[in-house]
């Protein structure tokens, strides 16, 4: 069975029966958006992860590991907020990287509250400071990330620093450990305003199950061949027939081909062996490698991949 269109490629289709839209609005009831924005690898999709309590983006130390905008809904008895974990903003040397800082640009629309995120354990640079230009100071809250790897004298150091950029609060982190999420969590909930529920309340993401798997599959590769391929990989679910999921990872080259192969199919066993232990018992995941040259620089190519 050929998987729906609207899943192929990992792309976000639209909310369907009512996801996303308003589901109800209890008396008093408080919502909002909230948007993660910030360069490469500064820790958005771990602190969104961590914000939830579980998994709803992968997690990589590779620039370009989130290419989408990827929605993760926390909701209590009296409020819902839906976070928004966006592509890290860079400077784009292909097609696909002008389009993920259009996404990540485009998820900042009408959104209650930014989360600017920038790093404890790197200097503030030029493209931090190129983002914050762009981000409305009465409603971004700046977080310090990854304060569990600096001694706290370069906290207050880092802290000093971002202070110039003159916006509402800041905030301290470890997405990693834990340290001070909860206490940014409960300031970013504060700051909601009256308003309905947009999903229900045992939904955490809206992503489509396909495009999870992917992902995770992508994840995977991402872990296990390093810094040979990152930017070159792309996954797609392309069949969907439960308990069996085909899995195609393209590549630009014939040579990157075995790479991702491995030796006797070494790599691709160990991809497949960690998607399948994130996945419920019985799901069967066979992953087939494609050359698709060139790809990021390809318009067809990105539009039939969602991105």
């Amino acid at each position: 069975m050929t998987v729906d269109p609207e899943l192929e490629g990992g792309g976000v289709r639209a909310p369907v029966s009512g996801y996303g839209r308003v589901v109800q609005q209890p008396e008093g009831h408080r919502s909002g958006f909230v948007t993660l924005v910030g360069r490469p690898n500064v820790g958005k999709s771990t602190l969104l992860n961590r914000i939830l309590g579980t998994k709803v983006t992968i997690v990589s130390d590779k620039p370009q590991t989130t290419r989408t905008e990827v929605r993760g809904v926390l909701t209590r008895p009296e409020v819902q907020a839906v976070f928004c974990d966006t592509p890290g903003i860079h400077k784009p040397r292909t097609l696909l990287g002008q389009r993920l800082n259009d996404t990540a640009r485009a998820a900042l629309a009408d959104m209650d509250v930014v989360l600017f995120l920038v790093t404890a354990d790197g200097p503030i640079g030029r493209g931090d400071r190129f983002i914050a230009e762009t981000l409305p100071s009465e409603r971004t809250i700046l977080v310090l990330n990854k304060v569990d790897s600096v001694g706290q004298e370069q906290v207050i150091g880092q802290l000093s620093e971002v202070a110039k950029f003159d916006f509402d609060e800041y905030f301290p982190v470890s997405a990693k450990t834990g340290r001070g999420v909860d206490a940014l969590l409960e300031h970013v909930l504060e700051r909601l305003s009256e308003g309905p529920r947009y999903y229900p309340e045992e939904m955490v993401s809206d992503v489509p199950e396909a495009f999870w798997v992917a992902e995770l599959v992508r994840e995977q590769l991402l872990a296990v061949v390093r810094e040979e391929l990152p930017h070159s990989i792309a996954t797609r679910v392309t069949e969907w027939d439960w308990p069996r999921i085909r899995c195609e990872i393209l590549v630009e080259r014939d040579s990157q081909k075995g790479i991702v192969i491995g030796k006797k199919g070494s790599v691709l066993k160990e991809v497949g062996t960690l998607a399948r232990a994130q996945l419920p018992d019985g799901a069967f995941l066979e992953l087939v490698v494609k050359v698709d040259k060139d790809w990021q620089r390809r318009p067809k190519a990105l539009d039939r991949l969602g991105y």
